[in-house]
This record gives C-alpha cells, sequence and structure tokens, in this order.
C-alpha cells in the first residue's frame, strides 16, 4: 500500500469519525431498508472504527482469531439487536461503544495477544452494545428484515476492511503503521467518550 493510499485512508477514517459522531444512533436520514440498514454502521464514526479495529485485531492475532473475530461479531451483535428492538436497556451502550473503541485500539496498538477464546469473549462482549444500538433504530424501518441483513453487511464489510489493512503488519514498518493505527482509534474513542460524557462542546 503506497504512502498516498494510506494517507487518504486514514484521513478518511478521521474524517467519518470526526464528522459524525455517533450519527448511526439518532437515525438522522434514515428512511429504513436494505440500504439505510447498510448505511448505518458507516455514518457512525465510533461505530465505524471499532468495527475496523476487529479486524485490525484479528489480522495481528492471525488464525483462528482472524476469521473467528469477524464471525463471532456479527452473530452476538445480532442477539444486542433483538434486545434492541425489545426495548431491553443495557447500562450506557453509548459509552460501551466509545469504550469497545478505546480498548479495541489500544489492543492493536500494544499487540495484545489474548488467548483467542478471550479475544472473542471481548468483542462479543461490545458487539452485544453495539447491535443493541443498530435494533433500537430497526422498529422504525420501513423493511426491518433488510435493515438488519444491510447492518450485519456492513459490519462485515469493515471487518474485512480492518483485515485487509491489516495484512501489511506481516512487515516491520507496516505493523508500526498497524499499531499507530490502533492508537489513532483509542483516540478517537476516547474522543467519543468524552463527548457522550457531556465533557465535549
Amino acid at each position: 500500500m503506497s504512502l498516498r493510499l494510506r494517507s487518504f485512508a486514514f484521513s478518511l477514517l478521521a474524517g467519518f469519525a470526526l464528522a459524525s459522531p455517533a450519527l448511526a444512533h439518532d437515525g438522522e436520514g434514515l428512511a429504513g431498508g436494505l440500504a439505510s440498514g447498510f448505511l448505518h454502521p458507516l455514518s457512525g464514526g465510533d461505530h465505524l472504527i471499532a468495527m475496523v479495529a476487529v479486524g485490525l485485531w484479528g489480522a495481528q492475532l492471525g488464525a483462528p482469531a482472524i476469521w473467528l473475530l469477524p464471525i463471532a461479531f456479527p452473530l452476538i451483535m445480532a442477539v444486542g439487536g433483538v434486545l434492541g428492538v425489545m426495548h431491553i436497556p443495557l447500562p450506557a451502550p453509548e459509552m460501551m461503544i466509545a469504550l469497545s473503541a478505546i480498548l479495541l485500539g489500544a489492543a492493536v496498538a500494544t499487540r495484545l495477544r489474548p488467548p483467542t477464546v478471550i479475544a472473542a469473549l471481548v468483542v462479543s462482549l461490545f458487539a452485544i452494545f453495539h447491535g443493541h444500538a443498530h435494533g433500537a433504530e430497526l422498529p422504525g424501518a420501513t423493511d426491518p428484515m433488510a435493515y438488519g441483513v444491510g447492518f450485519v453487511t456492513a459490519t462485515g464489510f469493515l471487518h474485512g476492511c480492518g483485515i485487509v489493512i491489516g495484512a501489511v503488519s506481516q512487515w516491520p514498518l507496516g505493523a508500526r503503521l498497524i499499531q499507530g493505527l490502533g492508537a489513532m482509534i483509542a483516540l478517537l474513542g476516547g474522543y467519543f467518550l468524552t463527548l457522550g460524557s457531556g465533557g465535549a462542546g
């Protein structure tokens, strides 16, 4: 990946994050259906960076985590989506979503290598809160089933992007760049956490 392309990817990621913090949660402009469901995770900066971080972490950990984490997350996220649809409350969901970006970014930045089952449990825990946020918007969708398929598909797409980007970590310079990207994700997560707690703006 060229330096220019990496810079573009980083700028795009930061732009999404800074321009639309937590936008995925309020449903503004979402009419429902497959397209709206697909756009839901993409339009929320905190969701987006956490999903990419899952892919990056999986790429760092290698097999079997590289395929287990991106499978576990959407599956458990669907459970969280059901909780959101049923309006079953979870403690501080927005804060937990921001915290997921912080911790997953930090895991990438530090090249944390827990046992695969622990990594899967960590991403599964956060997946419940991400799914809950998406599910809470689902009842108002014009086609709830298509909406659900859309946000699960987008989540898988973002995991895949993280894995592709994380592939450069097999080279020493690439590994450093991925660690830097993880640090940036953690910092952005901190920004969203501060924003969500009313400490910014």
